[in-house]
């Protein structure tokens, strides 16, 4: 697996990682189906995780996905010092609904309780600010975490949802290594705001949640032809070629795609062996483009 600096940081993760959010919301698989999923990323290479407090079913259930991650890195039979755990806080799950809450009070709270559900016993190795909350500023909302950071709680930082000026402000209290916004076919917002660039030009990871376009969407990726005929040409899955395109599109970014089940993973995997050449890589932009319309 290649692997690739997380920001301006001397840690490397692989070049494609494993999101953790199909594994606990509603329809998740049973724990021990989970634990193999988790189990074969890590036996593929995979050595970021991405999570969130709020990866659950509703507040009841709140950091489930934190706790199912630290289980089976605990049950691994291989070497896990290696693996980078990236965890989010600011959102909420009341009854199952998705709502931000940047209260310092509150994002210093969960932030303890993501510490102790990933296990406790070293500082979280990223922890992301889910969503800007417009009730507080960004300096308001960031301070518990740049206590954290002080107090050994939290080593890196990174926001998510995040425009250009409001990454900035971030920076300018905390240091910032990684930013993790909605990017795949039907949404190509970051290369027209400019954080795509911004990251780039920073040095910062990109990790595209959302890199297939979610439950509501992944299926309508058989519906592009030209994406799908360069994938029969390469013998490749329609998913792996996407991911590969993301990829390509900048040596900033990092996947995170989802998975419920060990094919998934073994699939999206193969994408960090792929490698399109620009002129695919624009036939590839001119069909997304159509998907946008």
């Amino acid at each position: 697996m290649e692997m690739k600096h997380l920001g301006n940081t001397s840690v490397k993760v692989s070049a494609i990682g494993l999101g953790g959010m199909p594994l606990s919301l509603s329809g998740r698989p049973g724990e021990p189906r989970a634990i193999e999923v988790i189990h074969r990323a890590l036996d593929l290479g995979v050595t970021l995780i991405d999570t969130a407090d709020s990866y659950c079913q509703d507040e009841s259930d709140k950091h489930h996905n934190e706790q199912l991650i630290r289980k089976a890195l605990q049950h691994y039979s291989g070497d896990t010092s290696h693996v980078v755990v990236a965890t989010k806080g600011g959102l909420m799950r009341p009854e199952g609904a998705w709502t931000r809450n940047g209260n310092p009070d509150h994002l210093r709270a969960t932030i303890l309780d993501s510490f102790k559900a990933l296990g406790g016993n070293q500082p979280i190795d990223l922890w992301q600010y889910h969503a800007p909350d417009p009730n507080y500023t960004i300096k308001e909302s960031l301070t518990p975490v740049q206590e954290a950071v002080h107090e050994g709680i939290i080593r890196h930082v990174g926001v998510s949802n995040f425009s250009v000026e409001q990454i900035q402000q971030a920076r300018e209290l905390v240091e910032v290594v990684s930013v993790q916004n909605q990017y795949n076919p039907w949404h190509r917002q970051p290369e027209q705001d400019g954080v795509l660039a911004y990251c780039e030009q920073e040095g910062l990871s990109f990790f595209p949640w959302s890199p297939l376009g979610g439950r509501r969407r992944v299926g309508n990726l058989s519906t592009m032809t030209a994406i799908n005929q360069m994938a029969q040409e390469k013998q490749i899955s329609i998913y792996c070629l996407v991911l590969a395109w993301l990829r390509a599109k900048s040596p900033c970014i990092i996947p995170i795609p989802g998975a419920s089940k060990p094919e998934s993973i073994e699939d999206s995997v193969k994408a960090a062996a792929i490698h399109l050449s620009p002129t695919e890589v624009e036939q590839i932009d001119r069909a997304t483009t159509h998907a946008m319309a």
